[in-house]
């Protein structure tokens, strides 16, 4: 697959868990009074668990087993939930940005660590090629 329709598939997959996680980080501050900080620490997780399964499957068209993506995955992805943390940190907590603004902006800078731990790491081909 061309690195141009990998990139759209990852958005486009993207789009999907960030419904997940949108809809817990709203959902649990909105209706449930939760801070934003933990309330989309929550929402990275319930997004995370879209992503593994739609980037594996339909992105990177993975080879590599369940057993050995999955580690690689969390590993990746418990980056993600750090730089998440502490974005939103600096964003809400620190520069009094709205959550939801604070949110969009992370997501963008998870997403390019993201797919570039991803594709080079988690899915890459299991014989190097």
């Amino acid at each position: 697959m061309s690195i141009t329709r990998q990139m759209t598939t990852f958005v486009f997959v993207g789009l999907f868990a960030a419904v997940a996680h949108y809809g817990a980080l709203i959902a649990l501050v909105e209706y449930s009074g939760w801070t934003p900080v933990p309330a989309t620490l929550v929402g990275y997780c319930c997004g995370g668990v879209t992503s593994y399964l739609l980037n594996r499957r339909h992105t990177f068209e993975s080879d590599r087993s369940h057993r050995e993506a999955g580690w690689r995955f969390a590993t990746v992805a418990g980056v993600g939930f750090l730089l998440t943390w502490g974005i939103m940190i600096l964003f809400v907590e620190r520069g009094g940005l709205p959550y939801l603004p604070a949110q969009v902006l992370t997501t963008g800078a998870v997403l390019v660590w993201s797919f570039l731990a991803n594709k080079l790491w988690t899915f890459a081909p299991v014989n190097g090629i």
